[in-house]
Parts: structure tokens; sequence; C-alpha cells
């Protein structure tokens, strides 16, 4: 008899609602410090010599 258990699911939508909010997380941090970064990227490559 196959039986439907609704708490596997919702261990399901928990795990995605997480990841959902942690990818959130890491875009606003990447889209504030995402200048900053290239700008610091862009200062080592200029003083590289050649």
């Amino acid at each position: 008899m196959l039986v439907y258990n609704p708490e596997k699911g919702q261990g399901l939508v928990e795990y995605s609602l997480i990841l959902i909010m942690v990818a959130m997380v890491v875009i606003v941090v990447l889209a504030l410090l995402g200048p900053a970064i290239g700008n610091a990227f862009s200062n080592v490559i200029e003083q590289l010599p050649g």
C-alpha cells in the first residue's frame, strides 16, 4: 500500500528556501562589493611589469 509522507516534502521545501536565501545574500554581497573587488584586481594588474 502506498502511503503519502508530507514530512519528506516539507524538509525539501525548507532546504530549498535556505538555498534561495543563501543565493540572495551572495548576489547582494557581490553587487555591493563587486566594483571594489574589480578595482583591486585592476590596481594589481596595472602594477605588474610587462
